[in-house]
């Protein structure tokens, strides 16, 4: 099935002379939106008198802030910027979707491939600063005589974990992006509304697992058990 490119890649095709994919503009869309929305909207924080955007944005850093309580302990919070950054661009560029004339970036398997192997290397990275060469303890099982056995196992076991979450993430959005669209275009009034519902449902549930996901690897990476 063709792809049509997003109102905004049509535009850059039509400003540059050349086809960009579409993936990659409306990603970049999102990202800078979203640093300039953040930017503006933190410039004027205030303890006194919060404005109700600066309220919403404490409610959304809390839950964030709460799911890593929950599942790295009291010192989960010190992941926050790798988990929100996860959490504000995954759930913008499922929302964007539901936009006319946008496609959601995560609607593409290399954007989603992409966020997997971000995680992949996030909670590594966290796994090597906590034990150092010791992290490699983590791949060799619970008893010594067993790690010809579990090294190779395990290591699958991690390569497979961007795949699953990029992989999951691209089905999910894509499949409610195409279903959606399709009846749009069949019956433009009323009748899809319960698709952008589900929509809207699909991409919070999504950004939870992808997220929830990442911190469940980043405790085990950084247990000393």
């Amino acid at each position: 099935m063709h792809e049509l490119n997003s109102l905004v890649t049509m535009l850059v095709d039509a400003l540059v002379h050349k086809e960009v994919p579409d993936y990659f503009v409306m990603l970049a869309l999102i990202m800078v939106g979203t640093l300039l929305f953040f930017f503006l909207a933190t410039r004027r924080l205030s303890v006194e008198r919060p404005g109700v955007v600066q309220q919403i944005l404490e409610l959304v850093v809390e839950a964030v802030g709460k799911f890593l309580d929950d599942i790295l302990g009291p010192h989960g919070r010190q992941y926050m910027a790798p988990m929100g950054t996860f959490t504000v661009l995954i759930l913008v560029s499922n929302l964007s979707g539901l936009i006319p004339g946008f496609m959601p970036p995560t609607g593409n398997i290399v954007v989603t491939l992409s966020l997997g192997l971000s995680s992949f290397c996030v909670y590594n990275f966290y796994g090597l600063k906590a034990h150092g060469i010791g992290y490699v303890k983590h791949f060799m099982g619970p008893i010594l005589l067993m790690a010809p056995l579990f090294f190779p196992i395990e290591i699958v076991s991690h390569v497979a974990r961007p795949m699953s979450l990029g992989i999951r993430l691209f089905g999910n959005i894509f499949g409610d992006h195409q279903v959606g669209g399709v009846f749009l275009h069949l019956v433009p009034f009323a009748v899809p509304v319960p698709f952008i519902l589900l929509g809207i449902f699909v991409a919070f549930v999504q950004t939870l697992v992808f997220v929830l996901l990442s911190m469940i690897y980043i405790a085990g990476a950084v247990e000393h058990h």
